[in-house]
């Protein structure tokens, strides 16, 4: 029985959403700092707010496991941002939240079963609680009451019963002593006791100077805490830095998050100090000139806030809809502009009123299509945890590398590569790095390996390249353990180089010797071309012996709408892709010949291309018995090319792509070069043709 009421199924998907977007975000932090070696004031900051969102939003949605153990989180990383602790081992706090963050990932992936049953997370928070109590220098004590206790993070100067600070202003800020007093007037009533020197800056202006060259010195007795005039001097306009004095000793602290620290707790933004109280009126002024741009620093900040406000969150199964809708729009369209009853009419305001149409459905087909275009950088950030795993489990050093991350592709399209991308990296990690950096280092290779995730845009496609510099792919052991796995079907001799590559995504296909948490149960690469498939696209393997090896993956940049050009070929009508035609050419019979094993091919410009006849390979009587009658097509697709012969041309026309049944899929339609069917404005059926498959044939 599911943990929700009925009616909560927004509240849900709001939830899913936003606490799987703050976890990838977590991994993105923890991994980041791993790799710098080093926590800053915003990174903490980041950490504790994301958790404090999880425990909110858990808790409201019912869900109190997933709340206590968001809130053990917040709770240690309050103690690592108030109280300063030096952390013993840094590798314990890095595998205690990914634990963690794994943990709640999963159990974000079950919360809508019908089965579903709260995970008891209790060894976690309890390992949890046992690190904030090393934290606090009580490993045999309580955790929990460890948590719970505070210390001074900034004592006060025993001699003089008072706090000495000296502070550093911005290179170039100008007016240093009115800089000063806005300090003085920000901090004074958080004081007891407040003395400062130089002591005049309100009436002596050459005091600038003097704090330029020694800095501004602070005195000063808190009515509460030391931290809460820490945080007030943090906030405050232009300081670079300040510098509090224990007696002889001195502690340096960088006020701005540029410089890593350990304990910053400041605001957004600068607030301004606008009640001050001078005699001397050009002091006061140029107070009220500073105010005033700070003043208009925060309505900027304002404006740009508000600017973040005006996104929103649209369910994708509504997207969906309306893509829909917009492709039923285009075939109605195309039914009114080409029916037969008006087609021999001369009405120059319908034609006229046609345009305008077909310019507005048009740009509301881009604007629908731009909506679910999404940057493959999230699918792409998904793989820096993969890979960090893997470098531990396998003791390999590998760098990730991401090239065009920024590439937009349809949501749709985006929702399957998580998989497939997940299979080929941990498939680079584990068979493609070698193991020993020697072995790396022997061939003139660095000793870290390298793995490459890139991708671009190519007419209408996007390009997915995973590449790693490992050892490449033996071509002996894959056709070995092929034979021996009954997956050959004709002699080794006749395979290409190519096609044994592709071998390694056949079903059940592993070189592993072994089973292991990674690999060897031979169903990763199958996985990866089989969903790969599902969208539409294809993938291939190309790899260089002692090199690397290279995963290529080709996907449609939507699944929508195309645009297309009709062809005929004797009675039936077929629809290629504008992205694949190259040229239209009429051709001479001097033009065709045959190859050694008899099929045709057309010579184009002193280039030679195979002739796919659509009759042949559809049983359809053509038009035109002679090839010369006919019209050839240059088409190219995935870097080959083929000559398409088709009867007529009729036009340009929009299509919406629509998917075949899935009970056609034994038929193996795909590999007759058909990739779906549209419906035109006459209301008949046409079959889009798929270029890659048809030059295969």
């Amino acid at each position: 029985m599911s943990v929700f009421e009925a009616g909560m199924e927004g509240m849900v998907d709001m939830y899913i959403y936003e606490t799987t977007t703050l976890l990838e975000q977590l991994d993105q932090i923890l991994m980041q700092t791993e790799e710098e070696k080093q926590f800053s004031s915003e990174n903490i900051n980041e950490i504790f707010r994301a958790m404090h969102t999880i425990k909110g939003s858990s808790s409201m949605m019912g869900l109190k496991n997933m709340s206590i153990l968001a809130h053990s989180i917040e709770d240690m990383f309050y103690i690592i941002r108030e109280e300063e602790p030096k952390i013993g081992s840094m590798n314990s706090l890095y595998e205690i939240v990914f634990a963690a963050s794994d943990l709640m990932k999963a159990e974000v992936d079950i919360v809508q079963n019908d089965d579903y049953s709260p995970t008891d997370f209790t060894k976690n928070i309890s390992d949890i609680e046992k690190f904030v109590g090393c934290l606090k220098g009580k490993c045999e004590e309580n955790p929990s009451e460890a948590v719970t206790e505070e210390k001074e993070n900034i004592t006060v100067n025993p001699n003089e019963g008072m706090t000495t600070i000296r502070v550093i202003f911005e290179d170039d800020c100008e007016m240093e002593n009115l800089r000063a007093l806005l300090l003085i007037n920000k901090i004074k009533d958080e004081c007891k006791k407040l003395e400062y020197e130089p002591s005049d800056i309100e009436k002596n202006s050459d005091t600038a100077k003097i704090i330029v060259e020694k800095g501004f010195i602070i005195r000063f007795i808190p009515v509460d805490s030391d931290k809460v005039i820490f945080n007030e001097i943090e906030e405050a306009l232009n300081v670079k830095s300040y510098e509090v004095i224990y007696g002889e000793k001195t502690k340096s602290y960088q006020n701005k998050s540029e410089n890593p620290v350990e304990i910053d707790d400041k605001k957004d933004q600068p607030k301004a100090t606008a009640d001050v109280k001078l005699e001397n009126k050009s002091a006061k002024k140029e107070i009220a000139e500073i105010n005033n741009a700070i003043a208009n620093n925060e309505n900027v900040a304002v404006h740009k806030n508000k600017g973040k406000q005006s996104l929103i969150s649209v369910n994708l199964n509504k997207l969906d809809q309306l893509l829909d809708m917009v492709g039923e729009i285009v075939i109605a369209e195309a039914m009114v502009i080409s029916n037969p009853d008006i087609k021999d009419l001369k009405i120059d305001n319908f034609q006229k009123a046609a345009r305008q149409l077909r310019k507005l459905t048009g740009e509301l087909q881009d604007i629908v299509m731009s909506i679910r275009m999404v940057p493959l950088s999230g699918v792409f950030n998904k793989m820096t945890r993969i890979v960090r795993d893997m470098k531990v489990e396998l003791n390999k050093d590998v760098n990730l590398v991401f090239k065009g991350e920024d590439t937009e592709v349809d949501k749709g399209v985006i929702d399957m590569l998580n998989d497939p991308l997940m299979h080929m990296v941990r498939n680079s990690m584990d068979h493609g790095i070698e193991e020993i950096q020697e072995e790396r280092i022997n061939n003139g290779k660095p000793a870290q390996g390298t793995i490459t995730l890139s991708a671009y845009n190519s007419s209408g496609e996007v390009i997915i390249v995973v590449s790693d510099d490992g050892r490449g792919i033996n071509t002996k052991k894959v056709l070995s353990k092929a034979e021996k796995n009954g997956l050959l079907k004709k002699d080794k001799s006749e395979y290409t180089e190519k096609e044994i590559f592709n071998m390694v995504m056949l079903p059940g296909f592993s070189t592993s010797e072994s089973v292991t948490e990674f690999s060897g149960r031979g169903v990763g690469m199958d996985v990866v071309r089989q969903n790969i498939e599902k969208i539409g696209g294809t993938v291939s393997v190309d790899s260089k012996l002692g090199m690397g090896t290279n995963f290529i993956i080709k996907i449609p940049l939507s699944l929508a709408i195309i645009d297309g050009i009709e062809i005929s070929v004797g009675s039936s009508i077929f629809t290629i892709p504008v992205s694949s035609i190259k040229e239209f050419i009429k051709i001479k019979e001097n033009q065709i010949f045959e190859d050694s094993e008899g099929k045709q091919m057309v010579v184009i410009r002193n280039k030679c291309y195979p002739l796919i006849k659509l009759c042949e390979i559809y049983g359809i009587k053509p038009l035109y018995e002679n090839v010369q009658d006919g019209v050839i097509v240059l088409v190219e697709e995935e870097g080959k090319c083929g000559c398409i012969l088709v009867d007529k041309l009729i036009g340009e026309q929009q299509v919406v792509v629509k998917p075949f049944s899935p009970m056609l899929n034994k038929y193996d339609i795909k590999e007759k070069g058909m990739a779906g069917c549209t419906i035109l404005g006459d209301g008949s059926i046409t079959i889009i043709l798929d270029i890659a498959g048809l030059i295969k044939e």
